[in-house]
């Protein structure tokens, strides 16, 4: 039977859980779709979400990945052709260079292969950026010891991190140093090449963790941005060079939205995708620092909370249909049928939202991404 014509609501699978895959799992449990939660262990706390069911996978990428989902297709999600929705950047990889066998058993958004390899390693995204003239930091790839006195003819501070994501890499160094002198690049530049010959150097741009901003979007296959949200960064950690540790909405930044859009466009992404900025200190000029693609993204259920729902924007593109994203807090809908009973939506705007323990909002209700009542 052409699983197309079935009856039933549309499920989503998510892959991955963590504080990312659960605010996915919130943002379109609350409105009725059926969600399952997929990862390698399934004792997470996250996935003891009210809103999901729990799988368990042999991996989140590579072949026995594939393999699982070609099994669930045709087991556990037989019926209404799932929507598949991605969290983690390996897997991003694996789903991108296996279009051809995962399209006809699941529904998604993803450009390309070739596309997706080149927006997700940062000297790709830097030769892009030139040709369609986003503003970046000036970057160097370092990939031999002959490229580390170009790099360091850059004007410290300088920021010093992967090209790519590796394992090998994750195991022994930071997500990403600054440093203050060349010396000091030098000396580390050695110890990374000898782990990882792929390697960007990039100057400082001027100015706090607060100076940082993100803009995320939901793209249609024909471009058209579906949903976009402007958010900055209140701390990161660690400090200078570490991920979101607590945000807030930047509606008075809105101008991010047009940037964005016109770069994702230009390089024909579709799906989901995002962009962060730094603003010059000097000059207040956004610089953008890099790109997040065919995944969610950390902030993404702090867009929810402030009523941008991106993953049920996402949802219903990868279905073929519109959707009205804005205010889905305060007016739920159902596609059919609920995974498992919900909680009423917060009808309180959002102003803010820290990821991790013992954090809230300014409002004073939990916050999407934090575990201090539990996963929800």
């Amino acid at each position: 039977m052409n699983r197309e014509v079935m009856g039933g609501p549309v499920p989503a699978l998510v892959l991955g859980s963590g504080f990312n895959g659960l605010g996915v799992a919130r943002s379109l449990g609350m409105l009725g779709v059926p969600v399952y939660l997929a990862d390698t262990d399934t004792k997470r706390p996250e996935m003891r979400t009210r809103y999901a069911h729990p799988l368990k996978i042999a991996a989140l990428q590579g072949d026995p990945l594939i393999r699982d989902l070609q099994v669930l297709a045709q087991t556990r999600l037989a019926g209404p052709k799932p929507v598949l929705v991605l969290t983690q950047e390996q897997t991003v990889r694996t789903v991108g260079s296996a279009q051809a066998i995962l399209s006809p058993l699941f529904r998604f958004l993803l450009p390309p292969a070739g596309i997706l390899d080149t927006l997700m390693h940062k000297a790709g995204f830097d030769r892009l950026a030139a040709q369609t003239g986003l503003r970046v930091p000036r970057t160097v790839q370092v990939r031999e010891a002959a490229d580390v006195d170009t790099a360091l003819a850059l004007t410290c501070p300088l920021i010093i991190k992967p090209a790519v994501h590796a394992p090998a890499y994750e195991q022994r160094f930071r997500k990403a140093y600054r440093v203050e002198d060349a010396n000091t690049a030098r000396e580390l530049l050695g110890r990374i090449l000898d782990v990882l010959p792929d390697v960007v150097v990039q100057e400082w741009i001027p100015g706090n963790d607060s100076d940082i901003y993100f803009c995320l979007q939901q793209l249609a296959v024909n471009g058209q941005i579906e949903a976009s949200f402007v958010g900055r960064k209140i701390r990161s950690w660690p400090p200078n060079v570490g991920g979101t540790a607590s945000c807030i909405a930047a509606p008075e930044c809105a101008e991010l939205s047009a940037i964005t859009a016109n770069f994702f466009t230009r390089v024909e992404m579709c799906g989901l995708a995002s962009m962060e900025y730094k603003r010059h200190a000097t000059t207040g000029e956004f610089v953008a620092i890099e790109p997040t693609v065919g995944r969610t993204d950390y902030q993404e259920e702090v867009a929810t909370l402030n009523g941008m729902n991106l993953p049920y924007a996402y949802y219903c593109s990868a279905r073929g249909r519109h959707c009205h994203h804005r205010s889905v807090l305060q007016t739920r809908r159902s596609s059919g049928a609920t995974s498992r009973p919900t909680s009423s939506p917060p009808s309180t705007p959002i102003k803010s939202c820290r990821v991790g323990r013992l954090n809230m909002v300014r409002s004073g209700m939990p916050c999407g991404v934090s575990m201090i009542r539990g996963p929800g």
